[in-house]
């Protein structure tokens, strides 16, 4: 299914999306809607493509996200995606657990706390660039559409401990930022196909180390 196909209806009858989940996410494309015709959030034809380019694209993580998971970190938020659909999964979990927002541009942040305020939602801002973030362990790191594979890396190590994964929504240069990436780094990957892009991948990464 591609993402110009894809319409809030589907959303709605995806097997993990309950009626509370697909409120927060009418909600959500509210807001986006409302925010974009003021500032550049995303382009106008994306804005368009909400339920299959956005919101399918960044639920499809959560189905991956371990039942344990209380910390997250996504990286280069933009817009929210796809950390406010992670955000949302959290909380209709019901197991605690929260995300922290990084986002270095001053009106994205601001518009990211403003959706995390109204849908109160369990995530946090860091309206600053990643480098500057205190070395922590999280449990997930997200981003989509951040870095090519070599640089994203060095951004996420700081946050990674034992246990720790990351999910990153990739496109058809995947396979080939994994081997720029293996020049530098050593890791396991496991391969997810995108349902939102037929040449998209969410790639599953696991004990990332330097060379």
């Amino acid at each position: 299914m591609t993402d110009t196909a894809f319409s809030a209806q589907d959303f709605a009858d995806l097997p993990d999306v309950s009626r509370e989940t697909f409120e927060h996410f009418q909600a959500y494309d509210a807001l986006l809607s409302k925010w974009n015709r003021k500032i550049n959030l995303v382009s106008p034809a994306a804005a368009k493509d909400f339920w299959g380019r956005h919101a399918l694209d960044s639920w499809q993580i959560t189905p991956l996200l371990p039942s344990k998971t209380q910390t997250v970190i996504d990286l280069g938020s933009g817009a929210g995606f796809p950390g406010i659909a992670v955000a949302i999964a959290l909380k209709h979990r019901g197991q605690g657990g929260r995300i922290t927002l990084v986002e270095s541009a001053g009106k994205k942040a601001t518009f990211l706390r403003t959706v995390i305020r109204e849908l109160a939602l369990p995530a946090t801002v860091w309206g600053g660039r990643a480098e500057d973030i205190p070395p922590q362990r999280f449990d997930i790191i997200t981003a989509r559409a951040f870095a090519p594979l070599p640089r994203l890396f060095t951004y996420a190590h700081p946050f990674w401990g034992q246990g720790t994964q990351a999910l990153l929504l990739k496109g058809q240069g995947a396979s080939q930022e994994l081997t720029d990436a293996s020049q530098r780094w050593i890791y396991n990957v496991t391969t997810h196909k995108s349902q939102s892009n037929p040449t998209g991948v969410i790639l599953k990464i696991s004990d990332l180390a330097p060379k």
